[in-house]
C-alpha cells in the first residue's frame, strides 16, 4: 500500500480547525490531513509583504516537516482565510467612536480607526494578490480559499461572534457533519453562498462590490478539485 501523504491545511484560529478539521480528515481519507492554526491573519500581520509572504508561508510547512518529511511527502496545501470585507471601498469603512471593536455587516464596517481599517485592507489585498499568483509553495502545490466575511459568517450565519460563541458554534457544526460528510460537502458546495464555477473567477467575484463582507465561499472548490461527484453550484 503506497504510503499516505500530507496535505497540510492553514486555518487562522481554533475554532475554524474545530469545525473543519475532524471533516477535512474524513473526506481526504486516502491523506493524512495536518491543520496549521496560525492564531493570526497573516494576510494582515505588519512585516508581512508581497515579497515575503510566500516564503513565510513555506517556513511553516518546513518547520512542521523538520528532518522527517520531504516537499515530496506532502500533496497539497490548502490554505483557509477570512476575507473580513478586504475588498470593499473606503467609503464602506464607517467612523464610529462607540465601535470598541470593528463591527461588521453585509454592508459596512464600523470602526474607531477608519484609517487602520483601510490601511489594513490594502495590506490584505496585496498579501492576498500574491498568493493567487502562487501555485506551489516548496514545490507542493498551493491554493488559498475564502470565507465571507469570516468562517462563522459562511458556516454558522452569523457576524461579530464572541470567542466563546466561535468555540460553541464549531463544536455543534462538526458534530452535525461528521457522519455526514455528503452533507457537509453539498452545504459547502451547493448553498446560496457557494461560489465554485471557477478558482479564478471566484476570486474575481469576492474582489467586486462589497462581497467581501457578504456571505460567500470557494471553498467548495477544493472538493472538486479532489474528484468528489458532489454537484456544485456557482452563485
Amino acid at each position: 500500500m503506497p504510503r499516505k501523504k500530507i496535505l497540510f491545511v492553514i486555518v487562522e484560529g481554533p475554532s475554524d480547525d474545530a469545525a473543519l478539521g475532524v471533516l477535512l480528515s474524513r473526506f481526504f481519507d486516502s491523506n493524512v490531513v495536518h491543520i496549521h492554526v496560525m492564531h493570526c491573519d497573516i494576510t494582515t500581520e505588519l512585516g508581512v509583504t508581497p515579497n515575503n509572504i510566500v516564503s513565510n508561508i513555506g517556513d511553516l510547512v518546513k518547520k512542521f516537516a523538520g528532518r522527517v518529511y520531504k516537499s515530496a511527502d506532502f500533496c497539497q496545501i490548502i490554505h483557509i482565510a477570512d476575507m473580513d470585507g478586504t475588498f470593499i471601498p473606503n467609503y464602506a469603512v464607517i467612523a464610529d467612536a462607540s465601535a470598541i471593536r470593528p463591527i461588521y455587516s453585509i454592508t459596512e464596517i464600523r470602526t474607531r480607526q477608519k484609517t487602520g481599517i483601510e490601511n489594513r485592507n490594502l495590506r490584505k489585498q496585496e498579501n492576498l494578490n500574491r498568493l493567487l499568483s502562487t501555485s506551489e509553495i516548496w514545490k507542493i502545490p498551493y491554493q488559498i480559499y475564502y470565507m465571507s466575511c469570516n468562517l462563522d459568517h459562511v458556516l454558522y450565519g452569523k457576524l461579530n461572534s464572541t470567542d466563546e460563541e466561535k468555540e460553541n458554534d464549531a463544536y455543534v457544526f462538526a458534530k452535525r457533519y461528521m457522519s455526514d460528510i455528503p452533507g457537509f460537502i453539498q452545504f459547502i458546495s451547493e448553498s446560496a453562498f457557494s461560489v465554485t464555477n471557477d478558482y479564478q473567477q471566484s476570486w474575481q467575484y469576492i474582489r467586486e462590490d462589497l462581497h467581501s463582507l457578504e456571505r460567500h465561499t470557494n471553498l467548495g472548490l477544493c472538493f472538486k478539485t479532489e474528484g468528489s461527484d458532489t454537484k456544485a453550484t456557482s452563485t
